[in-house]
This record gives C-alpha cells, sequence and structure tokens, in this order.
C-alpha cells in the first residue's frame, strides 16, 4: 500500500492547556496527562486503570469513549492532543485478518493515522512522548527461534507493513527530536471483550460452554502474553519516558514460551467439558511459528511475565462462565 501524504489543517493557536510542561523534575505525577487512544480496546482497557492507580491522568481517546475521538480525523487528534504530556498508541486494525480483508481501511488507520498524530505532536508546545504499538507479525516468518528485537522485518500480509511502517514513522519522529518508544505484542488476551474469534477468546469461550475448538494448523506454534502483564510492561516504558529516557530500543513484551495450537486446544478441553475439537489446516496469509525473546524487557524494565499461560485462561474460562449465568 502507498505510504500516501495527509493534508493537515492549519494549527490553531495555543489555548493555556497548550503552554509547555514545567522543567523536569518540577512537574507531578498527578499532572501528567497522557492520550491512549484505542482507549476501548483490550490493551487500552487494561493500561488505563493501571495508569490511573499510579497517579496519572488518562485522556481516552476512541471511537467508544465519551466524548468519542476518531485517529482518522484531523480535527479530533488535534482536539485529543491539547494539554497531553505522553501519547500511546493503541488505536489500530488490529488483526491480520480485517487487514486482509479491507487494506485501505488498515493502511489508514495504522499508517496515515499514526502519521497525523505524530506530526500534530511534533507540533505541540508540550512536546508529548510516544508509544507505538507494534506486533510480532512484523519479523514475518523467521528461521530462528526465539526471535529478537535485531531479527529483520519480514511482513507477509498487510497487517505486518501497516506495522512496519508505522514503526518507520515513529523512527523519523524521533530523528527529529521527539522521545519515543516502539514496543511489539504477540498473541495477547486475558478479556472476554476481546474480538470473540480470536483464538484464545475462542477456545475459552467453548471451554466455558461446552463449545467446539477449530484448530487452524495445530503445529502453529505462538507466544501468547496474558493482558495485565502487558499493561504492566507499558507501565514500565511511561515511566523511563517520563523520567527523560530518550534512548528506549524496540521492546517486544513476550513469554518466550511456545505453544501449539494443538497444545491451546488440548488445554481448552482439559478445562471445559464436553468440548469438542475440529481440525483445519493454516491459514496461508498468517505467521504461523513465533516465540519471542524477553530477555531485553527484563534488562531494561526489570520486566517478566506473571501470569501463566493455564492459570490465565482458566481465568478467562471463568469470567465466560460467569458472563454466561448473567
Amino acid at each position: 500500500m502507498p505510504a500516501a501524504e495527509i493534508l493537515v489543517p492549519a494549527r490553531r493557536d495555543l489555548s493555556d492547556n497548550d503552554s509547555p510542561p514545567k522543567a523536569k523534575g518540577t512537574t507531578s505525577v498527578q499532572e501528567l496527562r497522557i492520550l491512549v487512544t484505542g482507549a476501548a480496546g483490550l490493551i487500552g482497557r487494561a493500561v488505563t486503570p493501571l495508569l490511573q492507580q499510579a497517579g496519572f491522568k488518562v485522556v481516552p481517546f476512541d471511537r467508544r469513549s465519551d466524548p468519542p475521538g476518531d485517529v482518522t480525523a484531523a480535527e479530533d487528534v488535534r482536539d485529543g492532543l491539547r494539554g497531553i504530556d505522553g501519547i500511546i498508541n493503541l488505536a489500530a486494525i488490529s488483526r491480520v485478518v480485517e487487514g486482509e480483508r479491507n487494506p485501505e481501511l488498515c493502511w489508514r488507520t495504522n499508517v496515515e493515522a499514526t502519521r497525523t498524530l505524530l506530526q500534530l505532536a511534533m507540533q505541540s508546545a508540550r512536546s508529548p512522548w510516544f508509544i507505538q504499538a507494534s506486533s510480532r507479525e512484523v519479523y514475518g516468518q523467521q528461521d530462528t527461534l526465539p526471535v529478537a528485537e535485531d531479527a529483520p522485518a519480514s511482513p507477509r500480509n498487510v497487517y505486518a507493513r501497516s506495522k512496519v511502517e508505522g514503526e518507520r514513522l515513529t523512527e523519523e519522529a524521533r530523528a527529529g527530536g521527539m522521545a519515543t518508544a516502539i514496543l511489539r505484542f504477540s498473541n495477547v488476551f486475558g478479556d472476554t471483550l476481546d474480538h470473540a474469534d480470536r483464538v484464545i477468546p475462542a477456545f475459552a469461550r467453548a471451554a466455558a460452554s461446552g463449545g467446539t475448538v477449530r484448530v487452524d494448523g495445530s503445529d502453529c506454534v505462538f507466544d501468547f502474553t496474558h493482558v495485565s502483564d502487558l499493561a504492566d510492561g507499558i507501565l514500565r516504558v511511561v515511566r523511563r519516558l517520563c523520567d527523560g529516557e530518550r534512548a528506549l530500543p524496540p521492546i517486544h513484551f513476550v513469554s518466550g514460551r511456545q505453544t501449539s495450537l494443538g497444545e491451546l486446544a488440548d488445554l481448552a478441553v482439559k478445562t471445559g467439558t464436553g468440548v469438542t475439537r475440529v481440525e483445519a489446516p493454516a491459514r496461508d496469509f498468517d505467521v504461523y511459528r513465533f516465540v519471542g525473546d524477553p530477555r531485553r524487557a527484563q534488562a531494561l524494565l526489570g520486566w517478566r511475565v506473571t501470569t501463566p499461560l493455564e492459570s490465565g485462561f482458566a481465568r478467562l474460562v471463568e469470567d465466560y462462565r460467569a458472563a454466561m449465568r448473567d
């Protein structure tokens, strides 16, 4: 997809909320305002309360927020950025299959909107830092596992290419003086409000109801990360950026543990009652083997997984059962 330029409306005069922040060391956490795009999504729902508990003022920016905000609308973005000290960009077409079905929407949301967000943020007198949410899909199909962050990008689908371009735009903004961080996520799970046809929600819901699990390639291997661990990692990066860090390398939050879809199906059968299993071939546009190396996150941030797959999956099954009873 071409990286089309976005025409950004002329910048309006700054309001009082756009005045430059106080010098480093004189602004308390309670005074720092963080814009979370995609705040109503899986990761946004988990990281928002964690940031609030840490004392930050979170400004949700999502079409489902109140008031709603659309990352593809420059005027909405401009208004959302007023008085903002940091940005966590989670808004995206976040599923490979959706990118294949609607590549224009995927590119407009994941790339063009990111470009606008960065352009307008760099115009702000407050000079907000910027976190770009990316994906293990940027690595494509690597020959060697586990995959480290310095592995070459090798995207194999529209979604992955959009994430590679989003990273490039973020790196370009850093070269222009913006404090940025790129975080790569892998098969995040842990919320009943997640997309119902993602693999872990689908398997957990089947385990809760005695349904059927469809295994699209039982030998496909992935690295599953509970959303609570991911939110903790984002908070750690936020604290580093608030402390003035400007040179964090790309970091992915992964368990470093490989789990095949066949093993995940076995877990669903074991955890549930009356679960049936259907085998199907792997999808040809997906990465079918990925395990990440967690050592960079551990070394730089002291981060590690605290929710193993088994306990996180069992908790999600119970959450589905509770939701079905209500």
